[in-house]
């Protein structure tokens, strides 16, 4: 569909491409390469002014409106064919102020955990640096410190936001309380957020990295995993994963390529706790990689594995209890990996995450112990059915042993699944809804209706 984008670029101070320029397949890219689509314009916003004539413009025309921080989202939903980006990339400033960070919609994990290290503090974010602020935030937002620190979200104390109407609002826990609410883990459904205000805490160096166990022994690492960590203090953060071992340094050669069972382990300062002792003692690991390393430096660590441009295919799911069975299932698939990419995590989402009422914020998920996510990744295009396949294969054999929803920031484009995604939050969501957007003008994302 051609649209003339001429009103538009004399209406923000900001670049508009649209699908003449020679920049627009750039501009169009999004992290996931198996999502090709073709807006009319992407919008490069650089202040609330811009958002508003954008949100203003594209319901003008009668165009969808789709936001973009990093671009991360699997599904794309950061995009959108024949419809208007509205782009928060040039909005990416982060200014420290005491224990407090302003963060701006368009910065990137990387940019926030760079500035606030100078200052011998971070925020609890995601594990790829290039991931964008807001689509995690609005999401939860889960990663190393969830169980030190909490999500993202709960670290979240003001929000500047741009509404449906063009007019700005400022929300906390006594401005705009509803909408506060509902922005930590309702997604972008009711604005764009154009600066997040954090809490920070304390943290310089970790005790960080992965320990690694042959895959013959997953179902032994898995079953203890599952008994050891939620018994732990929460300083102490381990994730599982099935990782094949990085084609490069710092791997040793004769590991590289190499289907492994992972601990990868996070606990703040340089000291070793009791608790992070026991957990390197487990079993015979094929590498001990844990050592102190600075927070951003941990944090970006799997960046280079997974730059821009692969393919991606992701579920999300949300778990309580681990049986038997469940490992059994895992221990098959880890077997089947398809591609050396391709990944399951099981992120620990108890200690302070868990101590945060399912009412108190949108995400009602206060009660699961860890967040999964099976994620089949490849750069070859041609691979894209078979990582696709896997993933939804292996996802499909852990429903039984599943809480019933899933985690909207690891959810491909599944409206059906997007009630389950807000658990028993959804219905207060669908009325803060009607009242900040009750034409549905954000509805490229996990999509809540605005209630009758």
């Amino acid at each position: 569909m051609a649209v003339s984008v001429e009103g538009l670029a004399s209406a923000v101070k900001g670049r508009v491409v649209g699908a003449e320029a020679s920049d627009y397949d750039d501009s169009r890219a999004l992290f996931n390469a198996m999502i090709d689509k073709r807006p009319a314009a992407i919008v490069y916003c650089v202040d609330e002014g811009d958002v508003a004539a954008a949100i203003g413009y594209g319901r003008e025309q009668g165009l969808p409106i789709a936001i973009r921080s990093g671009g991360h989202n699997g599904a794309g939903l950061g995009s959108v064919d024949d419809g208007l980006v509205i782009d928060l990339s040039q909005m990416n400033q982060v200014t420290i102020d005491g224990e407090l960070a302003r963060v701006g919609g368009g910065a990137l994990l990387k940019d926030v955990l760079e500035t606030t290290h100078q200052h011998g503090l971070t925020l609890p974010v995601g594990i790829i640096g290039t991931t964008g602020v807001g689509g995690l935030t609005l999401g939860g937002g889960i990663g190393h410190f969830s169980r030190t620190m909490g999500l993202t979200i709960d670290n979240l104390v003001a929000a500047t936001v741009v509404l449906a109407d063009g007019s700005v609002v400022q929300t906390d826990a006594e401005r705009e309380p509803d909408l506060f609410w509902a922005l930590r883990g309702g997604g972008g459904n009711f604005g764009v957020v154009t600066e997040f205000t954090f809490r920070l805490h304390p943290a310089s160096v970790v005790l960080a990295g992965p320990v690694l166990y042959d895959l013959d022994d997953a179902a032994d690492v898995l079953r203890w995993y599952r008994e050891f960590v939620p018994a732990q203090p929460d300083e102490l953060g381990i994730w599982y994963g099935l990782v094949s071992v990085p084609p490069g340094p710092p791997f040793p050669e004769e590991l590289h390529l190499r289907k492994t069972a992972a601990l990868v382990v996070t606990q703040a300062g340089e000291e070793e706790s009791a608790a992070l002792r026991e957990a390197r003692s487990f079993g015979t690991p094929l590498l001990d990689g844990v050592g102190p390393v600075p927070v951003p430096v941990w944090n970006t660590a799997f960046d280079g594995v997974y730059s821009p441009g692969d393919q991606w295919y992701w579920r999300g799911d949300f778990v309580e209890e681990i049986p038997d069975d469940a490992i059994d299932v895992h221990v098959r698939f880890h077997e089947s990996v398809p591609t050396w990419k391709s990944t399951m995590h099981l992120y620990s989402i108890d200690g302070a995450a868990s101590r945060v009422g399912n009412d108190e914020t949108a995400w009602g998920y206060r009660h699961a112990k860890w967040g999964q996510v099976v994620a089949g990744v490849d750069p070859d295009p041609a691979n894209a059915g078979a990582i696709t396949e896997w993933c939804r294969a292996y996802s499909d054999a852990l429903k039984p042993y599943v809480l019933e929803g899933g985690y909207s920031n690891f959810a491909m484009d599944e409206p059906d699944r997007v009630r389950g995604m807000y658990g028993a939050n959804y219905d207060r969501l669908a009325q803060i809804k009607a009242q900040y957007d009750p034409d549905n003008v954000f509805r490229v994302n996990q999509n809540i209706a605005p209630a009758a």
